[in-house]
């Protein structure tokens, strides 16, 4: 990013978004930089960050490992998405609000003039569905049956539409709703309504056992993409001149339902209204601005970065800044991407835990580790009753691979197969190698250390950030043969 001008101009991603300088949109460059002091002291985990104004982009970047070019997934930012499939379908005359839930799954035979019979399309939008409790992406991924069944399972407790449950299971059946009305998945339906219309890149949506996509989670795009997605919004459905949503729907899905903070899959703030994933993915609308801003972070709740979003915005689009800040900003925006280098602390010998080891019982059910050095590469393989699981990595540098190794505890419910993995290791005693995994789609970063001592070799490994467990239980593993 460049000093001030007075037009927007386009970039080389291919995205299709202009860029122009903080002060010639008349945002405060300075406000940003004191946005990422604070998050840096408060030692928040933000890896990348758009924020556009008034049709341009004004400030971009990406922290290393991650980049542009790079999908991630949104968690929970995905309910935003499936909103929009269910206002498209109103619009389209094939859909009402009180349309009820079971009408649509006559095979599950729900008795009539119960609680469950009368849930409708709104209580699922508005998280009111009668249900006395969260159901998480992460239990259900677990499950390899019909989560329509499961859905039907759920008691009723409450009377619909009278009390807010956040809860995925009431965005899976949106999903399942446009599904049995089109007869394609929600991301089939969005592709040439949506997707294709926003020039998005490649949206990639995980698909449940019943063949749908979870209308809650599952998708993965480009940040660039999820920042069209607020754009669209601010500019109440319109993309380049051409409606793409509703004007009515967009009004209706950002404002309250029920309860002071949600609307139709959006979460509502008082001068703002977001679409907000776990572990603090994130698309902010600042309406009164005509502002975005999109973010991924590695955070435990939203509520510990919106102090700072609330305190230096949309304060920097209530004046201008100078060029000075602009070129301040920019600098240290430049600064993202350097890759860290990766030095031992220590000189190890590699002989010590290289080689096959056989791990003792225990709850993960992993039977074996190999451990192989070879020039300035590791090799790690972990033994289970599915069979081998393994990644290559850097010795004293990064290199990037894909794993199969399993870890969903870890990992929010997701088995990360053949994902894109920056992985390398180093010595951080003469008898202790760590190696680090940084899952660049994803906000996970995962941390092995092997630690040899009196011919036992013990394996630990935990994560960054994780809904549930961050460690596996210790691991200890005698030679092999």
């Amino acid at each position: 990013m460049s000093g001030s001008r007075t037009a927007p101009t386009t970039n080389s991603e291919g995205d299709g978004l202009a860029r122009i300088a903080p002060s010639a949109a008349r945002v405060d460059a300075a406000e940003i930089s004191a946005f990422l002091d604070d998050v840096e002291t408060a030692g928040l985990e933000v890896h990348n960050l758009m924020i556009w104004r008034d049709g341009a982009v004004v400030a971009e970047a990406w922290r290393w490992p991650y980049g542009a070019d790079r999908l991630r997934m949104t968690h929970s930012m995905t309910k935003s998405v499936t909103a929009c499939a269910i206002g498209l379908l109103i619009d389209e005359g094939l859909l009402a609000l009180s349309d009820r839930v079971a009408s649509f799954f006559p095979e599950a035979e729900i008795e009539p003039d119960t609680r469950q019979a009368r849930m409708t399309v709104e209580d699922l939008l508005t998280m009111r569905s009668g249900h006395a409790s969260e159901v998480s992406g992460s239990i259900w991924r677990g499950i390899q049956t019909s989560w329509v069944r499961e859905f039907f399972r759920i008691p009723v407790v409450f009377e619909p539409g009278t009390k807010h449950v956040y809860s995925s299971a009431a965005s899976y059946m949106l999903s399942a709703i446009v599904t049995r009305i089109t007869g394609e998945t929600v991301d089939a339906y969005l592709k040439p309504r949506l997707f294709e219309p926003l020039g998005m890149g490649e949206v990639r949506w995980d698909v449940g056992p019943d063949g749908i996509n979870p209308g809650g989670n599952g998708i993965s795009m480009h940040t660039a993409d999820a920042l069209k997605l607020g754009i669209l919004h601010a500019q109440m459905g319109v993309w380049k001149g051409k409606k793409i949503l509703p004007r009515w729907w967009v009004e209706a899905a950002t404002r309250p339902h029920g309860v002071p903070d949600y609307g139709y899959h959006w979460v509502i703030g008082d001068d703002y209204y977001a679409a907000l994933g776990v572990f603090v993915q994130m698309v902010i609308v600042f309406p009164g601005a005509n502002a975005v801003i999109a973010l991924n972070s590695a955070m435990d709740e939203s509520r510990v970065l919106l102090p700072h979003l609330r305190k230096h915005f949309p304060a920097a689009f209530a004046g201008s800044g100078g060029a000075d800040a602009d070129h301040a900003l920019a600098r240290r925006l430049a600064s993202w991407p350097a890759e860290p280098p990766l030095l031992s602390l220590a000189d190890g010998d590699a002989a010590l835990i290289a080689g096959l080891w056989s791990v003792r019982e225990n709850e993960l059910g992993i039977l074996a580790i190999r451990l192989a050095f070879e020039g300035d590469r590791l090799r790690l393989t972990l033994v289970d009753t599915e069979g081998e699981h393994g990644v290559e990595a850097g010795h004293e540098c990064w290199v990037e691979t894909t794993t199969d190794l399993r870890g969903a505890s870890l990992h929010h419910g997701y088995r990360l197969t053949d994902t894109p993995t920056i992985a390398g290791g180093r010595w951080i005693a003469p008898n202790e190698y760590e190696l680090v995994l940084h899952f660049i789609e994803s906000a996970f970063r995962d941390t092995f250390r092997f630690r040899y001592s009196r011919g036992e070799l013990s394996i630990e490994r935990f994560v960054n950030i994780n809904s549930g467990d961050r460690t596996w239980p210790l691991l200890t593993a005698i030679r092999a043969g």
